[in-house]
């Protein structure tokens, strides 16, 4: 089933049920007023969003439903108990690090990065995205992320997947230019990791069908920049690490409350050839945010070329199944400077 939510003068919005095909929802206060009151509940309240899900798609509750318009939702959580979002990507961890000299510590490939995000606001799917200043190398990161039922501390990355209870989509937005000296501090983002936004829907993983596999996401995850194809690299390929140990990882010494996000990092695919990945002009895959464009470049060029977002720029974000349809609707924003 496909869930979304929608605004409605509250602070956390009314939860609906969408239709398979992003043509129609329908609201189900009987349920759940809204998406984290029925993660709080999810044993009892997801075998009647089931119920209502398919009575949708089969056009039974038509004179219910009303249109379905990704410009009227928040995120699915407008707000959540948890955001943590690692990199299950090594391959662009790696070259990140290349780009600006720092070494690869073998540990990378074993031992989930993660990083504990602001998930007291989240952007709207169609939101602005609001800056400061262009200075600060603003970027996109496209990404996918799960939401949780409570977790328990410690569990097994085996058990940790069968609390995966929703999929959604992310675009992390990242002040670039902020990152060095943060980091430098050695406590890690603040400024520099501004609200993210997340698709219009989160889905439950059966709506995935066979794309669904060992706790990963195994379709292209496209990404466009001013309405061209920036990038559409597979999230199947390359994930180091699977969402089960992402979601371990993130309960090792903790748990998780029903609602948590934890996230899968920039989307990142090898070349053909086992190297740098190549844009999507030159015959690649493109990449999953302008910092590893940039990086490949500097490494191919010496120097990056291709700037990072100015205000007006249009960021879109979506993947399709393997019949063209939109699984979580898209993700779709201007950049805007704060007035």
């Amino acid at each position: 089933m496909k869930l979304a939510t929608l605004k409605d003068g509250t602070r956390d919005g009314a939860l609906v049920v969408v239709s398979r095909d992003l043509g129609r929802c329908i609201k189900v206060p009987q349920l759940a007023r809204n998406l984290q009151g029925a993660l709080d509940r999810w044993r009892h309240v997801a075998p009647g969003l089931a119920e209502i899900s398919d009575a949708l798609n089969l056009g039974s509750l038509d004179a219910e439903a009303q249109a379905f318009d990704a410009g009227q939702c928040h995120s699915p959580l407008p707000r959540a108990y948890q955001w943590a979002d690692g990199s299950a990507y090594v391959n662009h961890v790696e070259l990140v690090r290349k780009a600006r000299g720092a070494e690869m510590p073998a540990s990378f490939w074993t031992d989930p990065l993660m990083y504990q995000g602001g998930s007291d606001s989240f952007l709207d799917p169609c939101g602005d995205i609001v800056a400061v200043s262009e200075e600060h190398g603003i970027d996109f990161e496209a990404e996918i992320a799960v939401i949780t039922d409570d977790v328990p501390m410690a569990v097994s990355s085996e058990i940790a997947g069968d609390h995966i209870r929703l999929l959604l989509l992310v675009n992390d937005v990242s002040l670039r230019n902020l990152i060095p000296n943060e980091l430098a501090k050695g406590f890690g983002f603040f400024q520099a990791k501004p609200s993210s936004a997340f698709s219009p829907c989160a889905i439950t993983p059966d709506e995935l069908g066979d794309a669904w596999q060992s706790a990963r996401v195994h379709r292209p995850l496209l990404s466009f920049v001013n309405g061209e194809a920036f990038g559409k690299p597979d999230a199947g390929v390359d994930m180091t690490f699977d969402f089960g140990q992402l979601v371990a990882h993130a309960a090792r010494t903790r748990p998780l409350v029903a609602g948590s996000i934890i996230g899968s990092g920039t989307v990142s695919n090898r070349g053909a050839d086992g190297g740098p990945g190549k844009a999507i002009r030159d015959g690649g895959l493109g990449y999953s945010c302008l910092a590893e464009m940039r990086t490949v470049e500097t490494i191919v060029d010496g120097k990056p070329r291709s700037p990072f977002l100015k205000f007006g720029d249009r960021v879109r974000i979506e993947m399709r199944d393997a019949g063209n349809q939109s699984l979580f609707g898209a993700i779709d924003q201007i950049v805007r400077p704060l007035r």
